[in-house]
């Protein structure tokens, strides 16, 4: 198979290129590098079968072309991370809006099947927990800006719905829940990696509100095999699946884990979500899922544990930290080079 990954220079979509590789599938990414890295496909580069395209999915022409060479495509564009939604309402809901809506509208064309990435955001402030895929959505008031981006996604799964019931064409969408592990960054408020960040270089771990809200986290590796499964599969077409982990910790217990886990002497500070955001901003108290269905089509097990998915953020940012070995050339080496 041949697969299309937008936003594919992104951590998830980085990982997902990877696995499908692996699998002997060749992988197209475009990717606008907005939130996603050139340095998270630097090892994809020499494997056979690979190419990247860095370039806007609003590139009408250049998306058509790359989604009639693809024999699917996975669609994981979009603006990602609290403090980026905050920050840039208009370009979240213009490029998870309009950018989903491409992506279907060439997919379209001649039928080719779409994976779209939705989010646990969309659940809103639901007190139903676990969430369950036919949940009511209970949304925020408009004028709170933090629920813009779980509106859009909202209204990319609608729009994909929709293609499928009036127009056939195949789409499975999922519902992320935290997903972490090696190369994500904190930039966007992510905060498994800046906490990590935090203890390794001895600052404070900043935890924003009361540290009651809880997550459940789930490694990437696990999430990015389920998303190579459910796109094969027949049955998950016209489908939503929740995708995560349902071991629950509380952002305060994961403060206190980090810092066990690296030895650090770094003080965990609380900051209000007023002063971390906006006025008035709202939290999802509990993000919970529940994955029968997931587990149910594919057999879909978590791999890693919490403490699992914490240390190998540990390794990473710790690997990545020490300095690398440069050799010297000799002059001959030199000489030749000039």
């Amino acid at each position: 198979m041949h697969y299309l990954i937008t936003g594919g220079a992104g951590f998830i979509g980085c990982h997902l290129a990877e696995r499908l590789l692996s699998a002997g599938h060749s992988v197209t990414v475009i990717d606008d590098l907005c939130t996603g890295s050139i340095q998270n496909i630097e090892r994809l580069k020499v494997r056979r079968g690979f190419n990247y395209i860095v370039e806007s999915i609003f590139n009408r022409h250049l998306l058509a072309e790359l989604i009639d060479d693809a024999d699917a495509v996975f669609h994981l564009a979009a603006s990602v991370g609290v403090r980026l939604i905050v920050e840039s309402p208009v370009r979240t809901i213009e490029t998870n809006v309009k950018g989903t809506e491409v992506v279907l509208e060439f997919a379209n064309k001649k039928k080719k099947k779409v994976l779209i990435a939705s989010t646990s955001e969309v659940y809103g402030k639901s007190t139903k927990i676990p969430f369950c895929e036919d949940d009511d959505l209970v949304m925020g008031g408009t004028q709170k800006g933090r629920w813009s981006y779980a509106c859009s996604k909202a209204i990319d799964e609608f729009l994909a719905l929709a293609y499928w019931k009036e127009k056939r064409l195949p789409v499975v969408i999922v519902r992320l829940f935290n997903t972490v592990g090696p190369r994500q960054t904190g930039r966007y408020g992510m905060v498994l990696p800046s906490f990590v960040r935090a203890a390794l270089a001895g600052k404070p771990l900043t935890v924003f509100g009361d540290g009651t809200q809880s997550r459940c986290f789930c490694h990437v590796n696990d999430t990015v095999g389920a998303l190579a499964k459910l796109i094969e599969h027949p049955q998950a077409v016209g489908e939503i699946f929740n995708v995560g982990s349902e071991e629950e910790i509380s952002i305060g217990e994961l403060a206190q884990l980090v810092k066990a886990m690296t030895r650090s002497a770094s003080q965990i500070q609380f900051v209000p979500y007023d002063q971390a955001y906006e006025a008035g901003f709202e939290d999802m108290q509990r993000r919970v899922p529940d994955t029968s269905k997931l587990k149910c089509l594919v057999g879909f097990r978590t791999t890693h544990d919490t403490r699992q998915v914490v240390q190998s953020v540990i390794d990473y940012f710790s690997a990545a930290a020490k300095p690398r070995r440069t050799t010297k050339k000799s002059p001959a080496t030199q000489e030749a080079r000039v």
